[in-house]
């Protein structure tokens, strides 16, 4: 195509701004990728607590927008990094974004949710106005954006700025719906006609990741293994039929990395790089993170797992707390980093004193911290329930902390088995999800890492792995332009 394509991107976080999980990865770093191809694009996201505190200058673009497809008219104000190479712009609206968390506490979920993001989904058509940017694209990303495909065919159609431009749907977890009462309905704007099978209505409720996949021209998943799992009453959560109903326009795009960030050749993030020819830096790196987590010094010699999670059923916690008194027993040093679900803090916070020296813990998010796990561990656990992408063991792979993984979605898809006889293979796959499956996978890979020979090679294969942005941006590319040139309609 002779013109350049302008995308418009719509999300609920992204990095360096705002983080719950992945998709703040991918919404950091796929914008990057896709400007180096030529795409025209702008990112739209809330202005949240989170990123006021990261203390980023900003500039207001414009002042007094009004948005709102339902029954409440709001002005927000629309801004703008200062500076740097972010196409970045905020929404602006305090009482639906100014909060310590982004979608709820370890409590439960803010019990405005609706009314945050179908206000959020609205801004799209009045953001355009104000920048005079047409786009060719609309590329939305999960829950919380999932009404701008419907508001596109049923309320924006008309609009010239927005006539001819093309959505694509793409899901991070489907296990994370945005479901609703049904008596929140009116509360979207939408006519009545759309709470049906056929449309937001699921089981009595509103679910507005639904709206997105009926409505949008295009579903994309970020894995070609989900996207196949997810069609499956295993791991289609009760929306399999919907999907199915849309096979022919959906697509699995694994995740990239940027390796910009993700790097130990580069990262000043961390004591010493090291690379894929000149390894010695991993071992200052584990002293390091030993240290950050108070492990004995005498233990260096121990092998180091890592994780860096949603503490949560889906990342397989109830696995980890079925392996772990095995793991502290035979002297295997263990560091977990993250936050989610009450009952996993509590947990972590009740077992750390008993293992103090070998089991390390910090609930929170610490991007810092995050680098010096990747660098300086031997190996990297994700025993998920489902994964649809995962980047950790995408990082891993990087710096060559061998991932030990559940084979599912993008892991499946991006960890090739180690063959100990051979030599060959980037990590350690279990299919069963059980306890004794997994410990069987790390105890294949305790047994590798015990014959440093190969411990190295599989090492060095992991680190020779390509998962950069740049595969994936050419893929997103060509899937844009056969939207744009295509000719389906969802109505």
């Amino acid at each position: 195509m002779g013109e350049t394509l302008r995308v418009l991107m719509v999300a609920s976080e992204a990095v360096p701004f705002a983080k719950t999980g992945g998709l703040a990865d991918v919404i950091g770093a796929l914008p990057k990728a896709l400007q180096e191809v030529g795409v025209e694009v702008k990112v739209l996201m809330p202005f949240y607590g989170q990123v006021k505190q990261s203390q980023v200058p900003v500039t207001c673009v414009a002042e007094n927008l009004e948005a709102g497809e339902g029954p409440l008219r709001l002005a927000f104000n629309l801004l703008t990094p200062a500076a740097g190479d972010y196409p970045f712009y905020f929404v602006e609206r305090d009482e639906f974004y100014e909060r310590s968390q982004l979608y709820g506490t370890p409590r439960g979920d803010y019990f405005d949710n609706l009314e945050r993001f179908a206000y959020f989904a609205g801004t799209v058509l009045p953001v355009c106005q104000s920048l005079t940017f047409k786009p060719d694209i609309i590329h939305c990303h999960d829950w919380q954006s999932a009404l701008v495909p419907v508001y596109l065919k049923h309320k924006w159609s008309a609009v010239p700025l927005l006539q001819g431009a093309k959505t694509l749907f793409t899901i991070h977890n489907l296990a994370y719906q945005g479901l609703f009462a049904k008596d929140k309905f009116p509360l979207l704007g939408l006519d009545w006609s759309l709470f049906s099978i056929h449309g937001l209505e699921y089981y009595g409720q509103v679910n507005l990741l639904k709206g997105g996949i009926v409505f949008a021209d295009a579903v994309s998943t970020v894995s070609r293994g989900y996207s196949q799992e997810i069609q499956t009453p295993e791991y289609g959560y009760g929306l399999e039929g919907v999907l199915r109903s849309r096979a022919e326009d959906l697509f699995g795009i694994v995740n990239g990395v940027d390796y910009r960030d993700w790097n130990p050749e580069t990262d000043k993030l961390i004591p010493a790089t090291f690379s894929r020819d000149d390894l010695r830096g991993k071992a200052v790196n584990k002293k390091a993170l030993m240290e950050a987590y108070g492990l004995d010094p005498g233990f260096q010699e121990a092998p180091l797992l890592g994780m860096i999670s949603r503490l949560a059923d889906q990342k397989g916690f109830d696995l980890v707390a079925a392996v772990l008194p095995e793991l502290m027993a035979r002297g295997v040093l263990v560091v977990i980093l993250g936050t989610g679900e009450q009952k996993y803090h509590d947990w972590l916070q009740e077992i750390a004193p008993a293992y103090r020296g070998k089991l390390g813990v910090k609930i929170a998010f610490d991007n810092p911290l995050a680098h010096l796990i990747e660098a300086g561990a031997d190996m990297f656990l994700m025993p998920s329930r489902y994964e649809p992408c995962g980047l950790n063991q995408l990082y891993s792979l990087k710096y060559g902390t061998i991932p030990v993984v559940r084979a599912t979605g993008g892991l499946a898809d991006t960890v090739t088995p180690v063959d100990p006889m051979r030599g060959t293979g980037t990590g350690f796959l279990f299919t069963e999800y059980s306890a004794a499956a997994f410990i069987k996978a790390i105890n294949a890979a305790l047994t590798a890492y015990r014959n440093k020979t190969l411990w190295t090679k599989i090492i060095q294969n992991a680190m020779a792995e390509d998962w950069s942005w740049q595969t994936s941006a050419q893929t997103y590319l060509k899937l844009y332009q056969r939207l744009v040139s295509g000719p389906r309609e969802r109505s």
